[in-house]
């Protein structure tokens, strides 16, 4: 199995193109039937009200507002904010023009060179994905593990992460939307791979992989039509007139949408974000200086 997940990587010209931010976030745990549920540890915070969060850093204050939309990561952050969790802890990942991450507790005085990002709560989140809310510049959402160890996309129960982002023209949006819908033919390429019936042809792909035949292994898929008759019921990824508007004058991360859960947006401090943003980072995207946070709710 080991070389059908090399395989997934390397076989661009089959149009397995996979989006490789998908493994940028890691949450605390793997989704699993000891992992207790949203609804068994999460409750709403006691006389809370307001959905207004102020972020404070050691470069500047960041306010953000979180959706109703999204109640079950809404009354989750609340609860933590409420409980001081989030205090002292770093942004741990930092990707200029892509996000900053935090929310890891592991990084609460943690030791210089620390790898971090596998910290918090023995619980995760149920993904809501709302199709209106979108990975916009300064968009609050919430950090995962990959699709291969979190099929059901749930969420981390404390990492977040705030977009920086970039802006896109309508030719890079639409390019963009290409490579998602070939993204689409990965699974349905691993389950048709793995059936009993195309034995034969998992054994042809895999003495072509080892040969590195790149080109006779696209003539292969081509020709097998049982599988092409499973890829032409795919039906294409388009981004909507609001989010071409959006991510080609606000920017952002449009790629990440309905991958991982949107859950607020920052209403005041996005040069803040920029700062965080811009700082040096070592291998592994730790800020070299650690950026430290304290969070509070607020009124508007």
């Amino acid at each position: 199995m080991q070389n059908y997940n090399k395989m997934k990587k390397s076989l661009i010209g089959l149009g397995i193109i996979l989006i490789s931010f998908s493994s940028c976030f890691k949450a605390s745990k793997t989704a699993s039937d000891e992992t207790k549920s949203s609804t068994e540890q999460v409750q709403e915070p006691e006389k809370i009200e307001s959905n207004i969060v102020l972020i404070t850093t050691s470069l500047g204050n960041i306010k953000i507002k979180l959706y109703d939309e999204t109640p079950i990561h809404r009354d989750n952050f609340l609860k933590l904010v409420s409980e001081s969790y989030y205090d002292s802890l770093i942004f741990h990942r930092v990707i200029k023009n892509f996000m900053i991450q935090g929310g890891d507790p592991d990084s609460r005085n943690a030791a210089p060179g620390k790898v971090l990002g596998d910290g918090g709560p023995d619980y995760t989140l149920k993904a809501e994905f709302n199709p209106n809310l979108y990975h916009k510049k300064g968009a609050l959402a919430a950090a995962r593990q990959s699709d291969n160890l979190n099929p059901n996309k749930e969420s981390s129960g404390s990492q977040f992460y705030i977009v920086q982002g970039q802006t896109f023209s309508e030719e890079q949006l639409a390019s963009m939307a290409d490579k998602i819908t070939q993204q689409k033919k990965q699974p349905i390429f691993m389950e048709y791979l793995n059936r009993p019936e195309n034995a034969e042809f998992k054994a042809k792909l895999e003495a072509l992989y080892k040969e590195r035949k790149i080109k006779e292994i696209e003539e292969l898929e081509k020709n097998e039509a049982a599988l092409q008759k499973e890829y032409a019921k795919i039906v294409p990824f388009k981004f909507s007139e609001k989010q071409i508007e959006i991510y080609s004058t606000i920017g952002g991360a449009p790629h990440l949408d309905g991958a991982y859960t949107v859950f607020g947006e920052v209403i005041e401090g996005l040069d803040v974000v920029d700062k965080i943003g811009a700082t040096a980072t070592a291998k592994g995207d730790r800020p070299l200086k650690d950026i430290y946070m304290t969070m509070k709710i607020v009124k508007e």
